[in-house]
């Protein structure tokens, strides 16, 4: 065959485009997808494990405490708080007075009495007119689920006085690690003595009973009516700012004047 046959320069020409073609194929770059998912699952998976810690971290702040149980004259009253951040988020009770006319203001008081301590942050609220004794409850199962968060947040509080308020900190602090009970004087009424005793922690009055007062005749009877009463108003008021009782004036001024004189125990 000739060199200059037409048969040849097709054959040779065919057989340089096929050769164009596979050095063209070669030449290409190559993909993996499997590879390229895995490659870009990587920084997904890493944003992910990042959103969790951040949750996690948020959700380490928030608790539940339950105070103890305070007896009062219409039934048991027991606060449970949510925190978090160190400060109340949600208030309830989950026990209050119920039955006749207590269920009626046990539904009116308590709704009220959450708000307060939501807003106060404290133990430190209003009573409810109508709703004395459910509210003097309220307070001292409130103080006490207090009393349980407060080791949680009290290094927080500790922290942010610095140096400059240090002292009046750990004076703070002091009396809330334990509560502390103590026996006011004996005051003398024209019926007979009266004495009170009062259970002091994180400085607020958490109880108060006479553990002296009048008696025999009809003042056992005023005794019996006015004492509670004069209790109860001690632990709402804090303090030995309270009023008298009607029809047991004289007790209640002992009360009072015993009352004083074992908070200027605590005091000092």
């Amino acid at each position: 065959m000739k060199k200059s046959h037409p048969l040849r320069r097709i054959v040779l020409a065919t057989a340089a485009t096929v050769s164009g073609i596979v050095l063209l194929l070669s030449l290409k770059p190559t993909t993996d997808p499997n590879a390229a998912q895995a490659a870009g699952a990587i920084p997904q998976q890493t944003a992910a494990a990042q959103e969790s810690a951040q949750g996690g971290a948020a959700a380490a702040g928030s608790g539940t405490v339950t105070g103890r149980v305070a007896q009062t004259q219409y039934g048991p009253v027991q606060v449970r708080l949510t925190m978090s951040g160190g400060k109340i988020t949600k208030a309830e009770a989950v026990q209050a007075p119920s039955g006749g006319t207590s269920t009626q203001k046990t539904a009116l008081a308590v709704p009220k009495l959450n708000q307060e301590a939501v807003a106060a942050q404290s133990a430190d609220i209003d009573a409810v007119s109508g709703a004395t004794y459910t509210s003097a409850g309220y307070k001292q199962s409130l103080q006490s689920a207090l009393d349980q968060a407060k080791p949680a947040g009290g290094s927080a509080a500790g922290n942010s006085t610095g140096g400059g308020s240090g002292n009046a900190g750990g004076k703070a602090s002091a009396p809330a690690t334990q509560a502390r009970t103590v026996t006011g004087s004996v005051a003398q009424t024209q019926y007979g003595p009266v004495q009170v005793r009062i259970t002091v922690s994180g400085g607020k009055i958490t109880k108060a009973d006479a553990v002296q007062a009048p008696s025999g005749g009809t003042s056992s009877q005023k005794t019996a009516l006015a004492v509670p009463k004069l209790n109860q108003e001690a632990v709402a008021a804090g303090s030995a700012d309270i009023d008298a009782v009607s029809g047991a004036t004289y007790t209640s001024t002992g009360y009072k004047q015993s009352l004083q004189s074992a908070l200027d125990q605590v005091g000092g």
